[in-house]
């Protein structure tokens, strides 16, 4: 008798409502693939778009999800022990293959992190994808050690794990947000400096650090990176990391006159080899240490996907969605 398991699949693109909670047959592990018991995953906003049918990335029908949390069950080839826990990051997940949103998933090894911890499932759930981003995107940027960083977009959940990796490296950390009564979550997440923002905050930077930041990182998309730019100082690197305003391109972008002299602009997108598992897990530590804190917005359930998405897509919880397959 075929195994079975609890998933979502998408068979077509559209709203929420098209995410649908079915049975599928549980896959099994070859030669070079791991099979996770997937515990908890994290919501991003690249499953948004797949969903919608933005971008020119995946197929239907599809397990959607980039990440996954939870216990190795199979791996034939030998890479990890059964038991293991770990986390499995990008490489195609959700995309090209069958994602994390299911109560298993069959990824490849290269893909999957392994850590050790007694921390809950949603806390660990929330991890990877968000640490592997914000510490790629510090990684890019590498501002200087003591110097200051702009995280336009503070209050998703990447901007708030970047500003708890800042704050432990020294940074002075600078996050915005369009919304001031976000502004104690900013703070109690790391930052220094609270800016609010409408669209036009390199002058309210620059009276905050007059040289320009030493590195920014743009999480809210096209329409605000000129400013980002303009609020940075020479020789310092702005990383174009999200688009959480879902503003992609920038129109008749002319580099000139776009971006400022000696200013540096690249983009960050990185695979599951931008996270280290050294560094995984020595930010796992430092959160059961209570040195470190993972933004949670809300824990949901596998049955609760359709909400969760709706929420990810209005904006309207602050930090990382997490869902719990056995809630």
């Amino acid at each position: 008798m075929t195994a079975m398991m609890r998933a979502v699949q998408l068979t077509e693109f559209g709203g929420p409502e098209v995410l649908r909670v079915t049975d599928l047959p549980r896959p099994s592990a070859r030669p070079g693939w791991v099979l996770l018991r997937v515990h908890a995953f994290g919501l991003n906003r690249s499953e948004l778009h797949f969903r919608r049918g933005m971008g020119s990335f995946g197929s239907l029908p599809r397990i959607p999800g980039i990440e996954a949390t939870g216990e190795v069950v199979e791996a034939p080839g030998g890479e990890f022990a059964v038991g293991t826990k770990a986390a499995a990051v990008m490489g195609g997940m959700g995309r090209n293959f069958d994602g994390g949103y299911a109560e298993f998933v069959l990824v490849p090894a290269s893909t999957v992190i392994p850590f050790t911890s007694d921390l809950d499932w949603a806390t660990l759930g929330a991890i990877p994808e968000m640490l592997q981003t914000a510490n790629g995107s510090l990684t890019v940027v590498d501002p200087a050690p003591g110097s200051s960083l702009l995280i336009r977009g503070g209050t998703s959940s990447i901007g708030l794990a970047l500003a708890v990796i800042a704050k432990r490296r020294g940074l002075t950390v600078i996050s915005t947000t369009r919304n001031a009564a976000k502004s104690d979550l900013l703070r109690d997440t790391g930052a220094d400096h609270v800016v609010i923002d409408t669209g036009l905050i390199a002058d309210t930077v620059r009276e905050i650090v007059p040289e320009g930041v030493g590195g920014a990182v743009e999480l809210v998309g096209a329409t605000t990176l000129r400013d980002t730019l303009r609020a940075t100082a020479k020789l310092a690197t702005v990383s174009f990391t999200g688009m959480v305003a879902d503003d992609w391109t920038v129109e008749d972008f002319y580099p000139i006159d776009f971006i400022p002299n000696g200013v540096r602009l690249t983009a960050y997108s990185g695979e599951a080899s931008d996270l280290p598992a050294d560094v995984l897990q020595e930010f796992i530590d430092a959160v059961a240490e209570g040195h470190a804190r993972v933004p949670i917005g809300r824990v949901y359930g596998l049955t609760d996907i359709v909400q969760a998405h709706r929420d990810m897509e209005d904006g309207t919880v602050s930090g990382k969605l997490v869902v719990v397959t056995d809630r």
